[in-house]
């Protein structure tokens, strides 16, 4: 059973997505506010996180950096803020979606159902291990590495590597990749495409990787063989 955390201090939110979450079969745990989210998720090693931006105490985005040096664990953020920027700045911090109040709670269930849907459709390409110059990614269990060394990325990050690396040398538009990445036309916004080839991109190059991302300029990006 998938295991879901939701951390908002609105307790109308919280009733709501409680009733919609557990009513799809998910195992659920409440949070008012992001004090000790980090200490819990580290205990009970949850699938999925569920974050408001505005929390008392731990607002979501810190709440989000401190999760990102320790799990790579999907983040969905709801928040009222509604403007571009803030949705850009938390998905750069590694969030993996964003939805803006007030929200359907059926439309949070289907990303969340197809957060889960795209883990499965990576962790069971066909291929249990994909090997990119001096990279071997292990599909199976969502494991990057070069000599020896784990490479750290967050969901998007992996997913975005391991759909390039199933389809090496052939290039794609920012468009297609933010429909492979996110399932739907995330907001036409290809800066975010731009922004997880440039965050993958530094990682590898931190294991001195000879693996090449690269830049179609007007057009997207592809990995080279």
């Amino acid at each position: 059973m998938k295991h879901i955390f939701v951390v908002d201090d609105e307790k109308n939110i919280r009733d709501i997505l409680q009733k919609y979450i557990e009513n799809e079969g998910y195992k659920l745990t409440l949070f008012s506010d992001g004090r000790f989210v980090y200490e819990e998720m580290l205990r009970l090693k949850p699938d999925l996180l569920i974050i408001d931006i505005m929390l008392p105490h731990v607002d979501g985005l810190e709440l989000c950096k401190r999760i990102r040096k320790q799990s790579e664990i999907p983040i969905i953020f709801i928040s009222a803020r509604d403007s571009e920027f803030d949705r850009i700045l938390g998905l750069e911090l590694g969030g993996d979606d964003y939805l803006t109040k007030p929200f359907s709670p059926r439309e949070l269930m289907v990303r969340i159902k197809n957060i889960f849907k795209r883990m499965e459709r990576t962790s069971g390409s066909g291929q249990a291990i994909l090997k990119v110059r001096d990279v071997k990614i292990d599909t199976e269990k969502r494991y990057v590495e070069k000599d020896g060394q784990e490479v750290r990325l967050t969901t998007k990050e992996y997913e975005l590597l391991v759909f390039l690396a199933l389809n090496k040398g052939k290039p794609y538009t920012r468009e297609e990749l933010l429909l492979h990445v996110w399932g739907y036309e995330f907001a036409g916004d290809g800066r975010l495409i731009d922004d997880l080839v440039k965050r993958i991109r530094k990682k590898l190059e931190m294991h001195q990787s000879s693996v090449e991302l690269s830049t179609l300029w007007g057009y997207g990006y592809r990995l080279d063989e």
